[in-house]
This record gives C-alpha cells, sequence and structure tokens, in this order.
C-alpha cells in the first residue's frame, strides 16, 4: 500500500526562505528597486511568520518581476541563485530524511506556498519529483509563455494545500482518506489545517507556536538543523 511523505520546504527543507532569498537576490543584482523591494519582502516576511499575510497582495510583489522578463532571462539569473544561494543550503539532515522515506517506497512530495518557479529547480536538488506549489499564470496558459504576474489557481496556501494536494492526489488515483499513512513535515504554524488531516504530522524546526501546538497534541518534534 503506498504511503504519503509530505514535505514543507522553507525552513523544513531547507534552514532558510527561499522565496525571500530569491526576494533579496533580485535586489543585490538590481533586477528590482533594492530598498522598496528589500523593505516590503521584510513585511511579508514578517507577517508570514506571524500568520497575517495577505497571499493575494504578496503574490502580486512576488510574481511581478516574473511578468518583466523573458524566460530564458529569468532561467539565467535562478541558475546563478542556486548556485551563490540555495546550494549551499542543502543541508545533510534534510537529504537524509528525505531518502529515509524514498528507500521505504514512499510516495514523496514536497507541498508548499513559495511559486513553483523559484521552488522547481530547489526541489529536484533533493530528488523529489512531486511539487505543490503556488502557481504562476503564463500567457494564454500556456506552459512554455511568459509569466503574467497573476497566480493559477488556488494559492497554495493555509486551507489552499488542502485543495491543491486532494486535486493532486485525485490525478494519481489516490485519497489521503484510503491512504494506510501519511506524514506532513512542517515548520509552520500557516500549516496547521494540514497538519490535522494527516495521520503523522510532524513539526519540523517548528516556530513557536507551532512547537507549542505539537506539544499540546504530542505531535514530534524533529530538528533538522539544531
Amino acid at each position: 500500500m503506498t504511503q504519503l511523505a509530505l514535505f514543507d520546504l522553507d525552513h523544513t527543507l531547507l534552514p532558510c526562505d527561499s522565496d525571500y532569498e530569491w526576494g533579496q537576490f533580485l535586489a543585490r543584482i538590481g533586477v528590482v528597486d533594492s530598498e522598496y523591494y528589500a523593505r516590503q519582502n521584510e513585511r511579508f516576511y514578517q507577517d508570514y511568520k506571524e500568520g497575517k499575510l495577505d497571499i493575494h497582495e504578496f503574490l502580486r510583489f512576488a510574481l511581478k518581476p516574473l511578468s518583466e522578463h523573458s524566460r530564458a532571462q529569468l532561467k539565467e539569473w535562478h541558475d546563478a541563485f542556486m548556485k551563490e544561494v540555495i546550494n549551499g543550503q542543502l543541508r545533510q539532515e534534510a537529504l537524509d530524511l528525505v531518502k529515509r522515506h524514498q528507500d521505504a517506497g514512499d510516495l514523496c512530495c514536497v507541498i508548499t506556498a513559495t511559486n513553483s518557479f523559484v521552488t522547481r529547480p530547489i526541489v529536484e536538488s533533493f530528488g523529489i519529483e512531486h511539487l505543490i506549489a503556488t502557481e504562476p499564470a503564463t500567457k494564454d496558459n500556456q506552459p512554455l509563455a511568459n509569466y503574467t504576474g497573476e497566480v493559477s489557481g488556488i494559492p497554495n496556501f493555509r486551507e489552499g494545500k488542502i485543495q491543491n494536494l486532494h486535486d493532486w492526489l485525485t490525478s494519481q488515483k489516490l485519497s489521503l482518506d484510503t491512504l494506510p499513512y501519511s506524514y506532513f513535515y512542517s515548520d509552520s504554524m500557516n500549516d496547521l489545517p494540514l497538519l490535522e488531516k494527516v495521520s503523522h504530522p510532524v513539526a519540523t524546526n517548528p516556530d513557536d507556536r507551532l512547537r507549542n501546538e505539537a506539544k499540546q497534541r504530542n505531535w514530534p518534534i524533529l530538528e533538522l538543523f539544531a
């Protein structure tokens, strides 16, 4: 029987926030107004940590740079971002956690609020095939067309993760209710709705609010980067 292992990405498999770091990277290389972007990036990041992020306002901000440049140019920048920022954040503890599930034959998937443009190459670095992320819309919905700056479908955030997971599992001819075991590793209280849905929630490098919640519910707490 199939077992499912879901992983949040930022501050869970990575010890950083890839969305935040991508914004900082764009500011450093002069693609966006450095002072304004850094200030807004910090504001949204704090709102996220405090559980009060307006996901639609944030996505309008985060996806705008994608709409202003060609896919080829964006890929060139992302390749540099991987080399300069992300590759040094791929920790052995996280790679080993993923590998344990893969060796057990579990179906592994990263489920993250960060958009798929930023995250797919990172997820591939973990050797994970499946990704459920916020999807940036493309012109005329053509997969290789330039980005529009809008979101395609439901933002993959809080309860949106549950709907998008349900849709993905349906495409795999699976259901969360019928899987014998389902794991979800996450650091954030924002992921409480999905943590409550799986059979084995694991608070991973948890923020203070999730740590307290996990203790109250006797959920396991995993410190990958202690």
